[in-house]
């Protein structure tokens, strides 16, 4: 394994890291254990794609929720870009959620 593979990997978990401090404001659980995020891209030049979902196309943070990933994500040193796609395809569901989100939400 090389050691920009290593790299890539563990600047990845430092990404999921960032994304578990930002919650959604209508469920006091963070975007990631909800299922929010469908994927994380890391290319070999530090550049960040994040494929995620909302709860409802009319989510009311459909506009800022977004470009919060983005940023927060863009802070950490060595990423070079991030970019955030929004999909509804799989649509969102509580099926998505981790169990720590549904233990969280009494939902277990």
């Amino acid at each position: 394994m090389s050691t920009t593979q290593i790299d890539v990997n563990a600047l990845g978990e430092k990404i999921v890291r960032v994304i578990k401090t930002i919650f959604d404001p209508e469920i006091p659980v963070d975007i990631y254990e909800l299922g929010l995020i469908y994927d994380v891209f890391v290319n070999e030049d530090y550049e960040v794609k994040i494929l995620m979902t909302l709860t409802t196309p009319n989510c009311p943070v459909a506009e800022t929720l977004p470009m919060e990933v983005e940023e927060k994500v863009k802070s950490i040193n060595e990423v070079k870009s991030a970019e955030v796609e929004i999909t509804f395809d799989p649509p969102w569901s509580q099926d998505l959620m981790s169990e720590e989100a549904k233990l969280e939400l009494g939902m277990l």
